[in-house]
């Protein structure tokens, strides 16, 4: 399997808005965060975890050309902005996209994207197909099992794809998804900064703690602040937890 970062920024992007925050990014392209995404290729499947607002960029980047399944983690803007922009793989593919994730998330799209939904549904807008996915199922030759995990008072989803763990918006991991977690090769998960505490984030060192207890074998942090510059804080880190970046990508 292989698996390409197409966005490991926090909800804002890296840099922000109006260029506000700090100004270490300099020339170093690890600096520059869209917001998260991640893409997973198998031999009979590619997979895309959620659609921000950049998704269109991250699409050419990488070169994603096909995508038969995808899976949101949970309703948030810098998760789901993007939804629009997978219009080009119906044409193409010439049929509704599979989507993966909880009720309260179907919800909350169909409400947001009103015009891809119903008897009064735009046309040649989004077709897209929501699976009911509160166990394990089987995608190809992917196995997708939920990892439900708070990000403060709301329940995110994760998912485990085969050997590959990926939790974004997280601060609590119950007992119940760290036993699903275990054994991972890799483990996906956020770290929003070093610190101060977040009420709705790990940081740096609250994630590091936590993927050791988890018996996986690397972890890598995502949906990072524009106050972690990666050369710096990646001197910080121990071997086994690195920071990823946009474009990078992992075999599995």
């Amino acid at each position: 399997m292989k698996l390409t970062f197409l966005g490991t920024g926090t909800s804002m992007g890296v840099p922000v808005a109006g260029g506000f925050g700090p100004k270490h990014a300099g020339n170093d392209p690890r600096n520059q965060r869209y917001r998260c995404s991640v893409w997973i290729r198998s031999q009979e499947r590619s997979l895309v975890i959620d659609t921000g607002p950049e998704f269109r960029l991250q699409t050419l980047r990488a070169g994603i050309r096909r995508i038969d399944a995808l899976l949101m983690t949970h309703e948030h803007t810098d998760h789901i902005a993007g939804l629009d922009d997978l219009r080009s793989y119906n044409y193409e593919q010439k049929k509704a996209i599979p989507v993966y994730t909880s009720p309260r998330t179907e919800e909350a799209i169909r409400h947001r994207f009103s015009y891809m939904f119903g008897p009064d549904k735009t046309p040649g807008s989004v077709d897209i197909d929501f699976k009911p996915f509160q166990q394990a199922v089987q995608e190809g030759d992917c196995r997708i099992v939920p990892l439900p995990v708070m990000h403060g008072g709301m329940e995110v989803m994760g998912f485990r794809v085969n050997d590959i763990s990926y939790i974004t918006d997280v601060n609590h991991i119950p007992d119940d998804t760290a036993k699903k977690i275990r054994g991972s090769k890799i483990l996906i998960m956020s770290g929003l900064r070093w610190s101060p505490s977040h009420p709705t984030h790990y940081t740096i060192p609250e994630a590091i703690e936590v993927s050791e207890t988890l018996g996986v074998g690397q972890t890598y942090l995502i949906h990072m602040s524009p106050f972690v510059d990666h050369e710096e804080v990646s001197r910080r880190m121990p071997p086994r937890v690195k920071l990823a970046f946009d474009q990078l990508e992992l075999s599995v």
